[in-house]
């Protein structure tokens, strides 16, 4: 099953979290100091919101998928799209190790499609005290022209 991705930055954790429990009437399934993740079941979405991001708004939008299967299929949509596409495999980001494909759309949003493999215990394989910022936000993936088509990270 594809679940949509939207990852939104936030200035402040708390209030954000109590607006968005409110909103989908359940608490959120992980919840860190920077972070917060809601797995919906309705609408069917993966929503996650941090203080990583030096810009508040949306951060990227994604489509979760659960097998590795589904994720060379959408891989193949991508590229379909002619649109460059940069992959990840056993990246640590957002408190999860996935394997990932991103790419950039016309209009300069950050696409992520990914499968999670295991939680983590960091945000993004470094300590605690490496708050550096969000990973692969789409201010630091630019402009599909800026995307190559190697296995380098667009964030790196």
């Amino acid at each position: 099953m594809l679940k949509l991705h939207v990852h939104i930055a936030v200035h402040n954790l708390e209030e954000s979290v109590r607006f968005y429990s409110a909103l989908f009437a359940t608490e959120p399934s992980v919840q860190k100091d920077d972070y917060a993740k809601w797995l919906l079941e309705e609408p069917c979405m993966n929503f996650a919101i941090s203080t990583r991001s030096a810009k508040p708004g949306l951060d990227h939008l994604g489509i979760q998928v659960e097998s590795e299967t589904e994720l060379e299929e959408m891989k193949r949509r991508l590229k379909a799209a002619d649109l460059p596409v940069t992959s990840q495999i056993g990246e640590t980001c957002c408190y999860v190790e996935s394997d990932k494909h991103w790419t950039v759309d016309p209009q300069g949003i950050a696409w992520e499609s990914f499968h999670s493999l295991k939680n983590s215990p960091t945000f993004n394989g470094k300590s605690a005290a490496a708050n550096d910022s969000a990973c692969c936000a789409t201010s630091r993936c630019g402009s599909p022209a800026d995307v190559d088509d190697s296995d380098k990270a667009c964030c790196a």
